[in-house]
């Protein structure tokens, strides 16, 4: 059974590699053998995909932002495109990448009818939808909508999808995460130091946007806090040099690690200072105090406000899934370095502060869905596989 997966950027490659690996293990179960191709980055080549391109740093968010990445955009989706007419696969898997993910969604609904379409991880229209035309799109060419957040399920049925909510794929993520003493231990963090993690940037514009405002807060706490210390793990190696020279141009006292000991570093800080993405949530899991930043270019910002008149509630996916503002968040022109170090020194230095935290984090928790959550999204998803139906080979309920 050939199955194939579409996703782009760092956290789809991530959420990619996750589910081949349930997938796998679910055929496995099952007698089933599989052929996995996609689109999507080294995670989903580790975990056993075929690649038919490397889609991890190609990704934006905002308007003027993407323009850049139009024609790669373009490259890559017709790539696909041309593989999927000349070796139809039995599945399609499409992970959030909304614009590529449309036009392959749209290509299979229109040339291979035939073939099931499920949409895991939907693009979030359920929060800044400016209009409905692009939930029209995906509802209509996608067969089954595994949801990842209640909102999201609820948003994707109202609109005539059918939607199973599975939890989020971070709950099994962070199963193995090691103990704070272990990490600490690990990284070589005496006890009495506060760690603090920087994590500036998973695409090339927000080293542009945010990295100098982050770094420049960073800085004024190091003042205020000579015991501080700074570790940056990179979402992807192209990031080390520009990261390191800016390290050096603000004077900070830090440690850039490769991402593999992402986990390692989120377990053994105490604070984290953080771009808004699902990195946000990994914290908020280990029970990690953090500040979220997001900066974009002031004409998308301008075009957003005015003409699209797009408003979002929140930005961080902690505070989207509780509807409520559990971790701050400073936005555009509230994304100053002031902001930022004030925010972070109150949540250090009161204890209240980081008591509410906490049990916001753990109220967060219980909308995000019980462990096993790849395992079930593996499940849904072989269930749609045409001979898997014809065979019974009880797979799933």
């Amino acid at each position: 059974m050939r199955i194939f997966i579409s996703t782009g950027e760092v956290s789809g490659d991530l959420q990619g590699s996750l589910l081949i690996a349930a997938l796998k293990r679910q055929a496995a179960a099952a007698n089933l053998e599989l052929e996995i191709v996609a689109l999507g980055g080294e995670k989903m080549l580790e975990a056993g995909a075929t690649l038919l391109g490397n889609t991890s740093s190609i990704g934006s968010m905002g308007i003027l932002e993407s323009l850049p990445y139009i024609l790669p955009t373009i490259k890559v989706q017709r790539q696909a495109i041309a593989y999927l007419k000349q070796n139809p696969p039995d599945l399609v898997v499409l992970i959030d990448y909304m614009g590529p993910n449309i036009g392959i969604g749209t290509y299979m609904q229109q040339h291979l009818p035939g073939v099931p379409i499920v949409y895991y991880i939907a693009p979030q229209e359920w929060v800044w939808a400016v209009n409905v035309r692009n939930t029209a799109r995906i509802v209509s060419f996608t067969d089954k909508l595994l949801a990842i957040f209640p909102e999201e399920a609820r948003y994707f049925r109202g609109k005539g999808a059918k939607v199973s909510w599975v939890g989020h794929p971070l709950v099994d993520r962070m199963q193995d995460a090691p103990s704070r003493q272990e990490a600490r231990a690990k990284l070589g963090i005496a006890p009495e130091q506060t760690a603090i993690a920087l994590l500036p940037a998973s695409r090339r514009q927000e080293l542009k946007y945010l990295l100098p405002v982050i770094f420049q807060a960073a800085q004024t706490i190091q003042a205020k806090l000579p015991e501080v210390h700074f570790w940056i793990p990179l979402s992807l190696d192209i990031y080390r040099q520009p990261i390191e020279q800016a390290i050096e141009r603000y004077g900070l006292r830090a440690t850039v690690v490769s991402g593999q000991q992402k986990k390692q570093v989120f377990a053994a800080v105490d604070f984290a200072i953080t771009k808004s993405g699902t990195v946000n949530l990994e914290l908020a899991l280990l029970n990690v105090p953090q500040v979220v930043v997001y900066r974009l270019h002031p004409i998308t910002v301008w075009i957003a406000r005015k003409i699209l008149k797009g408003s979002i509630p929140f930005a961080s996916p902690p505070n989207l899934v509780v509807m409520k503002q559990i971790v701050p968040e400073f936005l555009q022109e509230q994304a100053t370095p002031e902001n930022i170090t004030q925010a972070v020194m109150e949540l250090l230095l009161n204890p209240e502060r980081r008591q509410q935290t906490l049990a916001d984090y753990k109220e967060m928790r219980q909308c995000l869905g019980e462990v096993g959550v790849c395992d079930r999204a593996a499940q849904e998803i072989l269930q749609m596989l045409p001979k898997t139906r014809d065979w019974g080979l009880g797979i799933g309920h």
